[in-house]
């Protein structure tokens, strides 16, 4: 749906094709001024998204503030690369450790998606990490899934897990205000990656393989021109083999894979 159908289905609660099929309807004087009051919202740049508290992410849907990242399309398929690698592992239960959870989108998808699973999902916010909590309890997960307020990584390393998956901030510092005003709106702890936006997948890089068990995979989401920088990142570290870049569906290289010896 476009922004206004969203809009429109969200405020008269009703489906898609019910505003067409009662597009001559009068609307009462309250919904119009709840209308007006998103279209000035929504003018000023704030995200829709945050406007409706809301948000699609592979089919489920989230609670959404301005706490946490709007989850977006490309980011499914961080989560499908994980999905189709699952089946790879010997054991019968997977762990999956998700970096920076944010709304939860991607350790609670993943949860949801692979009942055999344990997740540990971390985030430096509190206030993401309830917005995560309460996606995770609504979605029928929370039993399953460990949250935990860290900077990057649980405080102890163990390598239990199978799966390190990610999408960092990785915006360059000096772009920040050059980004439309709706995505400015979006935290900035969660945009921001540095001076070359490489600052937290240096991190990451570095201290993975402390988490990972031998032969589990480290996969993160990168930004649209930064994917070689990645890997050459993971190659410098000699912790691990690069195992797959896989193109979006823009045919940007979106999502790295790096294997642990």
């Amino acid at each position: 749906m476009n922004e206004a159908e969203l809009t429109f289905t969200e405020v008269l609660k009703c489906d898609r094709a019910s505003l067409y099929l009662d597009r001559h309807r009068r609307l009462p004087p309250e919904t119009c001024r709840v209308l007006s009051d998103i279209l000035k919202r929504r003018v000023a740049g704030e995200s829709l998204y945050y406007i409706l508290g809301k948000a699609e992410f592979m089919g489920l849907e989230f609670r959404v503030t301005s706490d946490c990242l709007v989850p977006r399309p490309e980011t499914e398929l961080l989560v499908e690369t994980v999905l189709s690698a699952a089946s790879a592992f010997s054991s019968a239960r997977v762990n999956i450790l998700d970096i920076g959870t944010g709304s939860g989108c991607i350790a609670i998808t993943l949860a949801r998606l692979l009942p055999q699973s344990t997740v540990t999902a971390t985030d430096i916010s509190p206030a993401a990490l309830r917005v995560a909590r309460d996606n995770a309890s609504r979605l029928g997960v929370l039993d399953r899934i460990n949250f935990v307020c860290a900077d990057l990584f649980p405080c102890q390393p163990s390598a239990q897990y199978d799966y390190i998956v990610s999408n960092p901030p990785y915006v360059r510092s000096n772009d920040i205000d050059g980004l439309s005003a709706e995505v400015r709106s979006e935290p900035r702890i969660a945009l921001d990656g540095g001076p070359d936006g490489l600052d937290l997948y240096r991190v990451i890089i570095a201290g993975a393989h402390q988490y990972l068990r031998s032969g589990g995979a480290l996969a993160m989401e990168v930004g649209f021109d930064q994917a070689d920088a990645v890997r050459q990142l993971i190659l410098d570290s000699k912790k691990y083999k690069v195992k797959q870049v896989i193109l979006d569906y823009n045919s940007i290289k979106r999502i790295v894979v790096a294997r642990k010896d």
